[in-house]
């Protein structure tokens, strides 16, 4: 099978919401990184086939198709195709894998893959708050179909953590201890300057805004965020500013252009589960990309799996007995933020850079995302 290979990958800092990136449009965002992408790997742009992003809540300043919009507000040719994509938190992620299967069926040589968000812009699920504007309250109140299936029942990420914290037997402290490993992590990871190769410093910010020390006292005196739960904001991932982008390369473009690769994509799949739950779906897709590519957990050098909530991580870990000294090392979206559309591709970025500087070979990324679902993304670093 023809391989799709990662030749470049960068970001933006992630900015805290209504902080430095609060005032940066959306394709001003995105278009940094791509402009600085493109310029950097010297290819004339117009030899790009397309550019995939994701992106959620595409209204107002995201709307129109920002993959296409961005890249012409980067200052790059006109004649090539944007296409935006919307599968939850796993927007970035996806983008990468359509972008890899284009490369892999042969019908692509060059695309650019990535996410973008702006959270400051447009405020968490406000889509989804909308639909009350076209008759509805919800995107699922009113369905007879869906009620049929799953009755008349909150669906939310809130509810879905606290229920994945109940299953899995997690307290509050279980989540508390990771949370603030998370932000440990991240402020070793920037101290260390383990961050600065992937990240292009935007309208003079040059770090991540949210690893910050973590007053424990404060934390535990915060309400939980449903009542009598285990999750508070402290154990919940920031809502955040931010874009990334990686080249996706063909070999015959490797070949052209005389491109170094960084990595090879070994593996991509995405899984379902119950969408009620809503962020169990990483447990049956790392099972299910590990059966897949014969391989086993222990197999995987580094493994990012987003921090949505502190419970995926550690039911995760419960069911996949991954060890956790591979698992976020420079800490995740509880410390680092989580702009939405973006997060996939952050994650991606910062795997791929991780498993350079550890000189590591292999790295599973996985991520929970609205309606139950999960991508996975098998790299090999070369």
């Amino acid at each position: 099978m023809p391989e799709a290979y990662i030749i470049d990958a960068l970001r933006t800092p992630v900015g805290r919401r209504g902080k430095s990136l609060a005032q940066t449009h959306p394709l001003d965002l995105a278009a940094a990184p791509l402009a600085e992408l493109v310029n950097r790997n010297n290819i004339d742009s117009e030899q790009y086939d397309e550019i995939i992003l994701g992106c959620i809540d595409q209204l107002g300043p995201q709307a129109m198709d920002i993959a296409r919009n961005a890249w012409l507000a980067a200052g790059l040719s006109e004649h090539v195709p944007g296409t935006t994509v919307e599968r939850q938190c796993g927007s970035g992620q996806q983008a990468i894998s359509y972008a890899a299967q284009a490369v892999m069926s042969g019908s692509s040589d060059l695309v650019v893959a990535g996410g973008v968000q702006s959270m400051s812009s447009i405020p968490l699920s406000y889509s989804n708050s909308a639909a009350k504007d076209f008759g509805f309250p919800d995107p699922y109140t009113g369905s007879t179909l869906w009620a049929s299936r799953y009755g008349e029942q909150e669906i939310s990420q809130f509810r879905g953590a606290e229920m994945m914290a109940e299953r899995w037997s997690l307290t509050r402290t279980q989540l508390e201890d990771f949370a603030v490993a998370s932000h440990q992590r991240a402020l070793n990871a920037q101290a260390q300057g383990y961050f600065d190769r992937e990240i292009l410093a935007l309208d003079s910010l040059a770090a991540d805004e949210g690893p910050r020390p973590v007053d424990r006292a404060k934390m535990q005196s915060l309400a939980p965020i449903a009542e009598g739960g285990a999750h508070t904001a402290a154990t919940a991932s920031q809502m955040s500013d931010g874009a990334a982008m990686l080249l996706i390369a063909s070999e015959a473009a490797v070949k052209r252009y005389g491109l170094k690769p960084r990595a090879r994509i070994h593996h991509i799949s995405a899984r379902g589960d119950d969408p009620v739950m809503m962020l169990s779906a990483p447990i049956r897709a790392t099972k299910h990309a590990l059966a897949r590519a014969g391989m086993g957990i222990e197999d995987m050098d580094r493994i990012e799996i987003n921090e949505a909530f502190a419970a995926v991580v550690l039911a995760w870990q419960q069911e996949t007995g991954a060890d956790m000294s591979k698992v976020n090392v420079n800490g995740g979206a509880i410390a680092l933020g989580h702009p939405i559309g973006a997060t996939g591709a952050r994650l991606m970025t910062s795997l791929l850079h991780e498993l350079e500087r550890s000189d590591t070979r292999f790295g599973l990324q996985t991520m929970c995302e609205g309606g139950g679902q999960a991508n996975v993304t098998i790299i090999e670093r070369l």
